[in-house]
């Protein structure tokens, strides 16, 4: 990942296809991917620890499996079906306070 990432949707695609994401602690990447979880988060710069946590996860075929139930998971949390209704209900309460 780069140095400042707004969101993480390369992140996110990624878990969505069942893929644990070694990414950098910046932007919103921390949001979509929880360290432990769904993979793990680096400081920027930190190119070491990134390849030492990609390598940890590659080689323990237990870690691997865990951290793809988490990404499956945690990519849910962003599907449209649950963000929709979410930001319906977020507009009608604009909306209600602009008509108050």
């Amino acid at each position: 990942t780069s140095e400042s990432e707004s969101f993480g949707l390369a992140a996110l695609e990624a878990m969505a296809c069942g893929i644990p994401v070694v990414s950098t602690d910046t932007g919103g990447l921390p949001e979509v991917n929880i360290h432990g979880v769904s993979g793990y988060l680096s400081q920027v710069g930190d190119t070491d620890g990134m390849a030492s946590n990609a390598l940890e996860i590659l080689k323990d075929e237990a870690t691997l499996s865990r951290f793809r139930e988490g990404a499956l998971e945690q990519a849910m949390r962003y599907d449209l079906r649950h963000v929709l209704p979410r930001y319906e209900a977020m507009y009608a309460s604009v909306v209600e306070q602009v008509k108050a």
